[in-house]
């Protein structure tokens, strides 16, 4: 019998044919097409249901399967026909039905049992042909899986190639039409189906650009999903910006996006309505008239004063409305507000303008109205009446919510709901309309389409498909994250669109093409696939012949004899390359090498045959920048400032004959250049012109940041042809330079050479120059160097301030310089001209570090331009002349005698001598080097009376001081001491930009060293310490007259106090003016209250705009600028040398004997003050702490999640991966896990326990065997599901316990019982990969971990290991890290699922409440044995089969965070001796600059000595000799770390022949005698174990109680303590108990609330169960006392 199938085309059932094409194998079958679908098996048997036809075809071919193997397969096949027929066919919303699906498949390859069923074929089909399934494939893994898997297979891709193509969407309604792409979409809130209503209020007044475009289909959106009503409603209200050809255009936008709005409306259609609500809050008082000038009433808002018209009465508003009615003269500087509240803190409910005047007619009222209602006043009136229920706006509009709210309640109007989402912010991109038309109108766009624009019609122009758009902006969804983001991204989804369909053509830059002569190639034409991926894009012609046309580019990376591969032509020899004497290749000769088919190592090439009979076809290939020049645009950045001129670059091409073809609009790809879209065809000569026309040729962005190569594919190409461009140019800035620079040119401007020439030879590097020209390059800069130090006798350094005049030669004095007519020699044009040369570089994506060394050049000039003129630079300002200075005598000594020469000499010496050490120089070298260091020292300090110091000012003898010197009244006191507070406020911000940068760390301490000197200068000339924020500073003999005269004048510490003196600053100490002073405080006190919490950023804004307010408001009223006054007594603490401050609390001499009488820098006080970067205490002068965050900022009582987390971190135990919930264990922390795994791999090799390894990877049918055991691992599993680009047939998991990857080879070892006990153990790590709130240590994706596994004969021998197991697992707490843990078996409901019980040991953490589980041993029973069918020959009953007995067990790196937790303190880690990586720390004391080389080498020697023999004594020890660190910041580093045992040994120690021992743990110090070292650090290291140990155990002691009432259990539980109750043990009880006190907060920050839950039933309980004591609920009667707690 044979069947015949007729298929409609407009609609082909996909599922008929695709069972038409498994059984036509087996039946008679032909199919053809038709108008109807159709099965034909007989005259009177005829089928047109898809369902029924694809049964039928099933059930004539029976053998096949396709209808299941037995009756429960064929129900399920049923119920999946069904299923795709009524929940996939014609519906929208896939969700839940994907869920459903996704939710079947996750552990499967079929829908129905093992093999391909119907079932499979009807919902493939159904998702085949569903237009949503592809944007929601990736939400849906295990469908996605499945559905790629099918359809990689033989007769799904015959099928799906062949008819989807014409398949149209079936049963598409109305609602379907308009469904979008889903993104990150949010639900509404209180939306109801069928009752939503949204809006999208364009203003008629330019084109639609891409932020328009996600408010389009955002509402669209929520229109469709809760099928409801889009409103587009054209926003009219202001009828001089409203044009009514943009009208137009933005209906056609819409239309281009697909959407559909239900009603279309203006705002102008309500004007009546909204005029009456207006005079009705006239009449009510709720709203006034007001003529007050725009100018003053922004003043008004700004200070929050109410304006005179805010008393009007009603009789003189409605006058006054009249007028402006009328649009007569006086009307037209009046506008109505409304009367909120002038004193808000949100400017928009500071009486905002309700209406204006107009006399513009309006282009639909005409000149009916002269007054227009605001958008602010007439959205939410228009929102209402036209029954708007979800008014949509983006986060900007937050604060003009409150006013919205306040319009509707004023009317008394129905109330809409504002949801807010997130603008669309693109970087290099400016979105207002106001600044788009003025790209338009001053001509630097072509127009509203410009592909440089943002419009719908620009990104369409320039290759963006209206898919793509909709697919980025559906992706962007309704979120109220504010980011800023490239267009890469769009460009993205773009790429994603076109790849897959765009043909692939050639062309070859018209600047450099060559010849390629292949003699005995035929000239002829064949085809080829325009896309080698998808052929039913089409074919194409390419022409062949013995002469080729390459890119010159191409042609020089080539070689004689090199085997190249010309694209959909084949393999080609080079024979010969023609060079011209520029060594330009002229051409080349080739021949055929088609037979060889290896393709692998050659470079691929595009070409074009140079033939009459196909001509390339002359193209311009035009590449579009960006239009704005700045990623992200400040509000004080004029866009216009970062325009970039040179947005679009032409390149004259030869392109592919094929181009002639194309048509405007067409989307292609030009072969290793990138996407393209015809923006205009080619036209052959004109009959009028003459001329042709070339196709232009737009290029599309796909998403790279990195320019696609576009010619040369080997690696020689990077430093040749690519970088041909690079080399030349930094070629010609090196060789430009000479090789010094005239003696007499001033040192700023060998400082610009020196920076200059430091970019060319980066550059040079960076192009991968010839080795000679980089060093010539660097022999230039090296000499410039030299010179510079010649003439200021300073090394340069990156990030140094510029030198504004040389200092004076020690020979003669130095001669005024000759003005100089050279631009340069302003400082303001060098300004200029850095900053355009930094502009630039941005523009043309320049590399980072050639920018950042234009930037920091720029930023010198800038400082050297305010040292010179006194002001800041400021873009547009007339050019200054330089501030005059006062000359300073020359010096006629030598420099080398001075105390600056000796400094200088000094610092130079000690930068000698860290050179040799870095470089690893010879001891000798070295030691020479340090002795002549120490002989400055000794000179300097003679010289000056002090100790030379780093980053100090060169001190000089200062003359005695006159006591009773005149007072000199001079205008300008101090002029050097000004000069110097704004040269070192200048290099603090030039210090804070650097570190903001994050630039190199010397250069930063470059400059950090350099803003020291002058504080220190700046003390010595003033006698005050620098602070931010004072007054211009007095000479110290200005000061000491000035206290003279006036006793008051030390107590004045206000800025009022410190400005009485000055007439212009009288009014400061008004009453008005101290108001107003304490208002700018609290409110930048809050400023700094806001972005310490990270508050949102419209709040931060608007309490940074209230304080500027306010700060202009001072300087109105008090003639000069608010500064804040400094802490009373505090000289800001960085007036001292780092080294300084640390040595006040350093041991000079040892720790004495006993430790008696003497405070050295180990006791408790002095670490406190240590940790926290103290700079000494009370009363010494040195005013606040500076915080070094070396210590702890959080305290373990106070924030523990936090303090756990700087633990963690700060003692370098973690480090944070950029995958959630992994971590990277340091090797402090591993080296804890070494010491754990070092004793358990020893005593369980004892019982007989041998190590192996399995794979990491489980079988999906492994993993089912036990459906009890994976029900509670299903998930956590993580799938493996791709291999590079194909989906696996099988999704394969990563273990998340091992029982199901081993027991299969269990049951192949074990026949006899004589391969029992197979006693196995692996160390290795799983992956869990659901969860919340990850923790490192504690709860992580990946965690290290041993996993035995055991099976016996018998089950006593397996119940007797698991408590041997268990009680390792005790000592490894309770021995080894000094934790207490209690032991005891899991109830039912927290056993290991699939095992028989559980035995676990339990710890406590005190800090937090909470239990943490410790370890655990499984008895398994029988019940993997049974699954696993591990069996063996029962010896007692022959031929009989016995299941073994198995167990697992095992235990975490968890044990290093409950480790942490117990023992560490607010001063860091402390560890346990037996587990710490280091036991001992040595660190020597003492060793200051004034301590004789000598004792320094014995002291060292000392400590060595020490070292050995703790060693050889079996301690764990180290010396930290580090140099470049105090003793004191060595103590917090290693008192952090929790290093059991500090020794520290100084000077006074060696000569009494003892040292100092400091305990972590107690803080404890110990003089320990020389010849007692070993043998007491042995014994005390033994006695911190104990201690730790026993305080653990107090403290659990202390937090396990018993309980025997709800009441008293809660109670205990809120105290944070595990509680014993008695307890029935049932499921449903204990999920009882945890739901009851389960807490409505958080325990913790970043901890979730939980409730009680059972630890175990302890083997120990601390009561006994008295006979027929009931449960704790009270239902059934008590079987044990239980141990309940939180846990982690």
């Amino acid at each position: 019998m044979a069947l015949n199938l007729t298929i409609n085309t407009s609609n082909p059932p996909l599922g008929a044919l695709l069972a038409a094409e498994h059984v036509k194998g087996s039946v008679k079958l032909s199919v053809e097409e038709g108008k109807d679908t159709r099965l034909h098996v007989s005259d009177s048997v005829q089928f047109s249901d898809v369902n029924s036809i694809t049964r039928y075809l099933a059930r004539v071919a029976p053998t096949l399967g396709l209808y299941g193997a037995n009756m429960m397969e064929q129900t399920e096949v049923d119920h999946w026909l069904e299923f795709s027929a009524r929940r996939l066919c014609g519906q929208t919303g896939l969700t839940v039905a994907l869920g459903e699906l996704g939710k079947a498949l996750s552990l499967r390859t079929f829908l129905v049992g093992r093999v391909l069923t119907l079932a499979d074929l009807s919902v493939w089909a159904a998702l085949k042909g569903h237009g949503e399934w592809p944007d929601q494939a990736k939400s849906f893994s295990h469908v996605n899986r499945w559905f790629s898997f099918l359809g990689s297979q033989l007769p799904f891709t015959a099928v799906g190639n062949k008819w989807t193509n014409s398949k149209a969407p079936p049963c598409k309604s109305n609602s379907e039409e308009k469904k979008q792409d889903l993104g990150k979409f949010v639900d509404l809130p209180g939306a109801e189906m069928g009752k939503v209503v949204v809006r999208f209020p364009p203003e008629a007044s330019g084109y639609l650009h891409i932020g328009h475009a996600k408010a389009a289909l955002l509402n669209q959106h929520y229109q469709v999903t809760f099928k409801g009503k889009l409103i587009m409603r054209f926003d009219d209200t202001n009828p001089e910006k409203e044009k009514e050809d943009f009208e137009k255009v933005i209906l056609e936008d819409v239309a281009m996006l697909q959407i559909h709005p239900d009603q279309f409306t203006y705002t102008s259609d309500h004007f009546p309505t909204i005029q009456r609500m207006a005079e009705q809050l006239l009449t009510e008082g709720k709203a006034y008239i007001d003529n007050t000038p725009p100018d003053q009433m922004k003043l008004e808002r700004e200070q929050r004063v109410e304006s005179k018209c805010r008393s009007n009465t009603v009789d003189q508003n409605m006058k006054m409305w009249s007028e402006m009615k009328a649009g007569s003269e006086f009307g037209q500087t009046c506008c109505m507000r409304a009367k909120i509240d002038m004193g808000s803190n949100n400017g928009c409910l500071r009486d905002p303008t309700l209406y204006r005047c107009k006399n513009a007619p309006h282009p639909r009222t005409g000149s009916t109205y002269r007054v227009y209602p605001t958008y602010d006043f007439a959205c939410p009136i228009v929102d209402s009446m036209e029954g708007v229920t979800h008014a949509l706006r983006t986060t900007e509009y937050h604060d003009r919510d409150e006013q919205f709210y306040w319009v509707i309640d004023a009317l008394g109007l129905r109330k809409p709901y504002i949801w807010e989402y997130a603008r669309l912010n693109l970087n290099n991109t400016v979105l207002s309309k106001r600044k788009l038309t003025w790209f338009v109108d001053q001509g630097y766009v072509d127009g509203w389409d410009d592909p440089r624009f943002p419009t719908v019609r620009g990104v369409l122009r320039r290759g963006m498909t209206v898919e793509g758009l909709k697919q980025f902006i559906a992706a962007q969804g309704g979120s109220r994250s504010v980011v800023n983001m490239e267009w890469d991204k769009i460009w993205a989804f773009n790429k994603k669109v076109i790849d897959p369909v765009a043909p692939r053509y050639t062309a070859l830059s018209s600047s450099y093409v060559v010849p390629v002569s292949v003699p005995e190639a035929l000239e002829e034409m064949k085809e080829a696939a325009k896309h080698p991926k998808n052929a039913e894009v089409g074919m194409k012609e390419i022409w062949f012949g013995p002469r080729a046309l390459v890119d010159g580019a191409d042609a020089e990376t080539f070689s004689e004899g090199e085997v190249v591969t010309f694209i959909n032509w084949g393999n080609l020899i080079i024979t010969k390359i023609n060079k011209g004497a520029d060594g330009k290749v002229l051409s080349m000769d080739a021949r055929l090498n088609l037979e060889n088919k290896d393709y692998k190592k050659t470079t691929k090439i595009t070409w074009l045959a140079d033939t009459p009979r196909a001509p390339p076809v002359p193209t311009i290939c035009i590449t579009y920048q960006h239009l704005i020049s700045k990623a992200v645009l400040s509000k004080d950045d004029d866009f216009k400032s970062y325009i970039n001129k040179d947005s679009k670059v032409e390149e004259r091409m030869l392109g592919d004959p094929c181009l002639k073809n194309l048509k405007k609009g067409d989307i292609i790809q030009l072969q290793r250049r990138g996407f393209y879209i015809c923006d205009q065809p080619y036209e052959p000569i004109s009959p009028n012109s003459c001329k042709e026309s070339p196709c232009v040729l737009l290029y599309v962005p796909d998403g790279h940041t990195k320019e696609m190569p576009t010619a040369g594919s080997k690696d020689k190409n990077k430093s040749q042809a690519s970088s041909n461009t690079t080399v030349t140019s930094a070629k010609a800035k090196a060789t430009s330079t000479p090789p010094s620079i005239p003696p007499s040119t001033p040192a700023g401007d060998v400082f610009s050479a020196i920076v200059a020439q430091g970019e060319a030879v980066r550059q040079l590097k960076a192009a991968k120059a010839p080795k000679d020209e980089v060093d010539k390059a660097v022999q230039q800069l090296l000499a410039l160097k030299t010179q510079f130090k010649q003439q200021t006798g300073l090394d340069y350094k990156p990030g140094m301030t510029p030198p504004t005049a040389a200092p004076t030669p020690p020979t003669s004095a130095p001669a005024p310089p000759a003005p100089s007519s050279d631009s340069t020699s302003c400082p303001y044009t060098r300004v200029a001209e850095q900053g355009e040369l930094v502009r630039k570089l941005k523009a043309e994506k320049a590399p980072k570090e050639q920018i950042d060394a234009a930037v920091k050049q720029l930023l010198a000039r800038k400082v050297e331009f305010k040292q010179l003129t006194g002001q800041e630079y400021k873009p547009g300002m007339t050019p200054p002349t330089p501030a005059a200075s006062t000359p300073t005598p020359a010096t006629t000594t030598s420099s080398s005698c001075s105390p600056s020469g000796l400094y200088d000499q000094v610092s130079q010496q000690g930068d000698v001598v860290r050179k040799l050490k870095s470089d690893k120089a010879p001891k000798d070298q070295v030691d020479a080097a340090v002795k002549q260091l120490l002989a400055l020292k000794a000179e300097y300090k003679k010289a000056t009376g002090q100790e030379f110091k780093p980053g100090a000012a060169p001190v000089q003898k200062a003359a005695p001081v006159q006591k009773a010197a005149p007072v000199q009244n001079n205008p300008t006191p101090a002029p050097a001491a000004a000069d110097l507070y704004k040269q070192v406020t200048q290099q603090g911000e030039v210090v804070r930009k650097l570190k903001a940068d994050k630039a190199p760390k010397d250069q930063v301490d470059a400059a950090v060293k350099q803003l020291l000197a002058l504080k220190a200068e700046y003390k010595q000339q003033t006698g005050q310490d620098y602070k931010p924020g004072l007054q211009t500073p007095a000479s110290p003999t200005q000061a000491q007259s000035q206290s003279a005269s006036s006793p008051q004048a030390q107590s004045a510490s206000s800025p009022q106090a410190q400005s009485a003196s000055s007439p212009q600053a009288q009014s400061a100490s008004s009453p008005q003016a101290q108001e107003l002073f304490s208002q700018v405080s609290q409110q930048g006190e809050l400023v700094r209250k806001l972005k310490s919490e990270k508050a949102p950023k419209e709040q931060v804004d608007e309490a940074v705009n209230t304080l500027l307010t306010l700060k202009n408001k001072y300087k109105t009223l008090t003639g000069e600028d608010y500064k804040p006054v400094a802490a009373a007594g505090a000289s800001g603490g960085e007036d001292k040398n780092r080294k300084e401050r640390e040595n006040k609390s350093e041991k000079q001499g040892g720790g004495g004997a006993g430790g008696g009488g003497k405070k050295g820098k180990g006791d408790k006080a002095g670490q406190g003050k240590e940790a926290s970067g103290g700079a000494g205490g009370p009363g010494d002068g040195q005013g606040p702490k500076k915080q070094t965050r070396l210590g702890l900022e959080a305290r373990k009582e106070e924030n523990l999640s936090d303090w756990y987390s700087q633990v963690i971190t700060k003692s370098e135990m973690i480090e944070y991966y950029d995958v959630s919930g992994c971590y990277v264990l340091r090797p402090w922390s591993y080296a804890i896990w070494e010491a754990i795994k070092e004793f358990f791999d020893r005593e369980i090799k004892k019982l007989g326990v041998e190590n192996c390894y399995f794979p990491m990877f489980v079988s999906q049918a492994a993993l089912e065997k036990e459906k009890s055991h994976i029900e509670d691992f299903a998930p956590e599993v993580a799938w493996v599901t791709r291999s590079g680009k194909t989906e696996l047939a099988e999704p394969i998991a990563v273990r998340p316990t091992s029982e199901t990857a081993m027991y299969p080879a269990y049951a192949k070892w074990v026949q006899s019982h004589r391969d029992l006990p197979i006693k196995l153990n692996q160390w290795c790590n799983v992956v869990r990969w659901e969860f919340k709130h990850p923790q490192p240590f504690l709860r992580t994706r990946e965690f290290l971990w041993q996993e035995g596994h055991t099976a016996f004969a018998t089950k006593e021998e397996a119940a007797e290991e698991v408590l041997l197991i268990l009680d390792l697992y005790a000592r490894i707490y309770e021995e080894m890290m000094a934790i207490p843990v209690v032991k005891g078996r899991k109830t039912e409901k927290e056993k290991f699922a699939g095992g028989d019980y559980t035995t676990t040991v339990e710890a406590f953490v005190s800090a937090s409440g909470r239990a943490i589980q410790g370890a655990t041993s499984h008895h398994l029973g029988q019940n993997f044995s049974r699954m696993f069918e591990i069996t063996f020959e029962d010896p007692k009953k022959p031929g009989e089969k016995q299941l073994a007995f198995q167990n697992s067990w095992g235990i975490t790196t968890r044990t290093i965070g409950v480790l942490t937790m117990v023992h560490g303190d607010n001063m860091g880690l402390v560890l346990p001796p037996k587990v710490a990586c280091l036991q001992v720390v040595i660190i020597p004391c003492g060793i200051t600059a004034s301590l004789a080389e000598e004792m320094k080498e014995a002291l060292l020697a000392q400590c060595s000595k020490y070292l050995t023999r703790l060693l050889d004594a079996g301690i764990r020890v180290k010396t930290d000799l580090r140099d470049n660190y105090s003793p004191g910041w060595k103590f917090n580093h290693w008192e952090l770390k929790g290093v059991p045992i500090r020794l520290e040994v100084g000077p006074k120690d060696m000569q009494q022949n003892q040292c100092v021992a400091v305990r972590r743990d107690t803080g404890e110090k110990l003089t320990v005698p020389e010849a007692e070292v070993e043998k007491r650090l042995v014994a005390v290291l033994e006695d911190i174990q104990n201690n730790l140990f026993r305080k653990a155990s107090d403290d659990l002691k202390k937090h396990m109680v018993v309980a025997d009432t709800m009441e008293q259990f809660q109670a205990d539980l809120e105290q944070g303590r595990i509680v014993q109750i008695p307890f029935c043990g049932g499921i449903a009880c204990e999920d009882w108990i945890k739901k009851t006190t389960t807490k409505d907060q958080d325990l913790e920050p970043g901890a979730p609330s939980m409730g009680a839950k059972s630890l175990c039933i302890p083997f120990n309980p601390l009561k006994t169960l008295q006979p027929g004591q009931m449960c704790i609920s009270g239902k059934e009667p008590a079987q044990y006392y239980t141990l309940f707690g939180r846990s982690y």
